[in-house]
């Protein structure tokens, strides 16, 4: 059953899903869509079974970082819709895929019938909001390196080797210069971590690149699994 190649929706009781089941519908995720703008109301829940979404904030300059990635071990929107609050973020189509998607008000009605299900949308918002936190520290500490290392761990967790990735998107996300990703990237390159051309990365040594990343990747990892 595709929905459940979300792990949200796999760990719903059956009871659960079933009183879910009738509205989700499967939707294509492209790149660059924008799922939600920031401070808008969410009116649809994303359960992505492939690809990822960017939690981005954009500053008055133009420039924008992102703070969360959310992919099929996740969901946007469960949070906004049992609450009734806006998206705190711009969210974005990072890496392309699919994803189940349902109505924020039926998502409200279930959640609020069963304490089970309320209880694992709210663990996952747990989970997100200290992957932001350590976003956060980790920007301000850690060099473009160790950063990129570590998204591109979070990355390989949540899709695999194949990364459709330019060194432009790749700066905006990390908040820093293309000059400085163009740096890493060639660096990782030249010691055959990872393969880059024509906007696509690929990871050669999974093992390498973590071990070049933060502490960061670790933890998020800590995060999920006591989710």
């Amino acid at each position: 059953m595709p929905h459940l190649n979300n792990l949200i929706l796999s760990r719903a009781s059956p009871v659960d899903f079933d009183d879910l089941r009738p509205q989700l519908r499967v939707v294509e995720l492209k790149r660059g869509a924008v799922i939600a703008e920031s401070r808008s109301r969410v009116s649809q829940v994303y359960f992505p079974h492939s690809g990822i979404l960017s939690c981005v904030v954009e500053l008055e300059n133009g420039w924008a970082i992102e703070s969360g990635m959310i992919g099929k071990d996740g969901v946007f929107g469960a949070a906004q819709a049992i609450d009734g609050k806006l998206s705190l973020h711009k969210v974005v189509v990072q890496v392309p895929g699919v994803a189940s998607v349902v109505k924020a008000d039926h998502l409200k009605e279930v959640a609020q019938s069963s304490p089970d299900f309320l209880s694992l949308l709210i663990k996952y918002e747990q989970f997100f909001l200290g992957q932001v936190q350590q976003t956060t520290a980790c920007n301000a500490i850690h060099n473009v390196e160790q950063r990129m290392c570590k998204w591109l761990v979070r990355m390989y967790d949540l899709v695999g080797s194949e990364l459709p990735l330019t060194q432009e998107f790749m700066a905006q996300m990390m908040g820093v210069t293309r000059t400085s990703v163009n740096g890493v990237a060639k660096q990782l390159q030249s010691e055959g971590l990872i393969s880059y051309r024509r906007g696509k990365v690929i990871i050669l040594n999974i093992d390498l690149v973590q071990r070049r990343a933060c502490e960061c990747h670790q933890t998020f990892r800590e995060f999920h699994a006591a989710e």
